[in-house]
């Protein structure tokens, strides 16, 4: 998600900011180091590397709740609320709301799983 401000989080001292869409360099000097993401409020569960094979290991932080839904729900909330403005009908008023309720709790509620660390292989 473009709007959340994401930090790779090493051996529980080092920070790592995450930009949107553009890969970020750690240098690891000891094998089997833990890794989180987090945003603050959401932490993904401890990925510990293992360089015992592989020197260099990529990593992709996948959000439960992407941009396209972000995008499609700010979307249905527009349509209700000029439907609900222009027709004066008090059901689609409060039907504006139920994308931004739908977001709200999809991102309290889905605390454990709303980001992940999918590996991918490297060149």
């Amino acid at each position: 998600m473009s709007f959340l401000r994401l930090k790779a989080i090493v051996n529980g001292k080092t920070i790592y900011p995450l930009p949107d869409s553009k890969p970020v360099v750690i240098t690891v000097n000891e094998n089997k180091p833990k890794i989180v993401i987090t945003d603050g409020y959401h932490i993904t569960k401890p990925v510990t590397l293992n360089f015992k094979d592989v020197d260099i290991t990529g990593f992709k932080v996948e959000c439960a709740l992407n941009d396209w839904q972000l995008g499609v729900s700010l979307i249905i909330l527009i349509i209700f609320y000029l439907i609900g403005y222009l027709s004066g009908l008090l059901l689609f008023k409060i039907s504006s709301f139920l994308p931004i309720i739908h977001l709200l709790l999809f991102y309290y509620l889905n605390r454990k799983d709303f980001f992940k660390l999918v590996p991918f292989s490297t060149p």
